[in-house]
């Protein structure tokens, strides 16, 4: 009996675990301190009160016989995946059905897409980068090589310099907060092509885009043949406990000779069983005109408290990134202070729990991210407190 070696290449515990290890022990130790959570991007809104009507009316449904509903298709229900179509072709994209895939969270796809590619397959990812395009990498045992982006580029990521065979894109990106232009992304499209590579577009935060900027990287032009997509109602319709994601998988897209529409189609036909009912009905609700104002207000709401994070620190003479077209706020430490360094010291002297820029690679040493995603009187407690103690 054997186990996969590749997984004692990874550190011990995920990222987000050992924030929650620290804090658990923090609070253990100080039973009465009043902790604020802005470290992991798990959001505080409720559900648009259209997706909870359309999951009220769904369960109503599977209380009957006549519009009881079993297991999902392959890949989604029609009714969602319309919507999704239609959602797509206000932008000018036009994508079939059987080009969209329902899943249950873009980390869980963006993870398990790998399944289809082969491990000798050499992994560029930015850096600082989500956690998670890396660790499902090193359990596969792919090389993986690094895209250090830096303040110097608004942390934009360069292209490669040496071969890549994959690349991970986040646009707008966590944890940097920053997005890609069209004339970013249409180098990236076309270094793709010319090299025969693979780009997986990460576009779970599009939703937060304020600026005339793409908001899928399918509005570039030659991105059918090299792009797979990945998109998410986690942050932008509350549905972190819920679970509904698609990916897009144009038809065009050949990897060694072979269909990747059609190799994922068949690993989610026999590892997937689909989304329920339920929540894809209150998924589609979010494109109906009540849901989609809904929606935005909710955006709006965690934009708003982004702002705050972000006016606060660069009024207090950080360096800062992100909280325009995205929900995340990037910043400088002062004086040199270490990621986990600035960490300890909000958590301890000013009961506020970040997350630490190291976290996301190598080059977010001395960074630091928090998130627009509390509740609005909290945000501004929490900037006060970190004036009160960084400022």
């Amino acid at each position: 009996m054997t186990i996969n070696q590749n997984f004692q290449q990874l550190k011990s515990s995920y990222l987000f675990a050992n924030i929650g290890k620290k804090v658990r022990e923090y609070q253990a130790a100080h039973p009465g301190a009043d902790i604020i959570r802005l470290g992991i991007g798990d959001v505080t809104r409720p559900l648009p009160q259209a997706s909870i009507e359309a999951m009220h009316s769904a369960v109503d449904d599977m209380s009957r016989a006549e519009t009881f509903v079993g297991y999902p298709t392959d890949y989604g229900l029609h009714f969602l995946e319309d919507a999704i179509q239609a959602d797509y072709a206000l932008r000018g994209v036009k994508l079939d059905l059987d080009e969209i895939f329902l899943s249950d969270g873009a980390k869980s796809d963006t993870g398990n897409i790998g399944d289809i590619l082969g491990t000798d397959n050499i992994v560029a990812v930015c850096d600082p980068v989500y956690p998670v395009y890396v660790d499902t990498n090193v359990m596969a045992g792919r090389k993986i090589t690094l895209l250090p982006c830096n303040a110097e580029s608004d942390f934009a990521p360069p292209l490669p310099t040496e071969h890549a065979d994959i690349v991970y894109l986040c646009s707008p990106n966590n944890p940097t907060g920053t997005a890609m232009n069209a004339t970013q992304l249409q180098a990236w499209v076309d270094w793709a092509n010319a090299h025969g590579s693979l780009l997986l577009f990460d576009g779970a935060y599009e939703a937060f885009i304020t600026e005339d900027l793409p908001r899928s990287i399918y509005e570039i032009p030659g991105a059918r043949t090299c792009a797979i997509e990945f998109r998410s109602f986690s942050k932008t319709a509350g549905f972190t406990g819920v679970r509904c994601a698609y990916t897009v998988i144009p038809k065009e897209l050949m990897v060694d000779g072979a269909s990747v529409n059609a190799l994922w189609g068949r690993r989610q036909a026999t590892k997937f069983n689909g989304v329920s009912y339920i929540t894809q009905r209150g998924a589609e609700a979010t494109f109906t005109p009540d849901g989609r104002a809904q929606v935005q207000a909710t955006i709006a709401y965690y934009l708003n408290n982004a702002k705050t994070i972000r006016n606060a620190l660069a009024d207090a003479g950080f360096q800062v990134w992100g909280g325009v077209n995205s929900p995340y706020i990037w910043f400088a430490a002062k004086q040199g202070m270490g990621s986990w360094e600035l960490f300890d010291l909000l958590l301890n002297e000013a009961q506020v729990v970040g997350t630490p820029g190291s976290g996301f690679g190598p080059a977010g040493e001395g960074y630091f991210r928090l998130t627009g995603f509390g509740t609005a009187e909290r945000t501004v407690e929490a900037v006060e407190r970190i004036r009160g103690r960084l400022g």
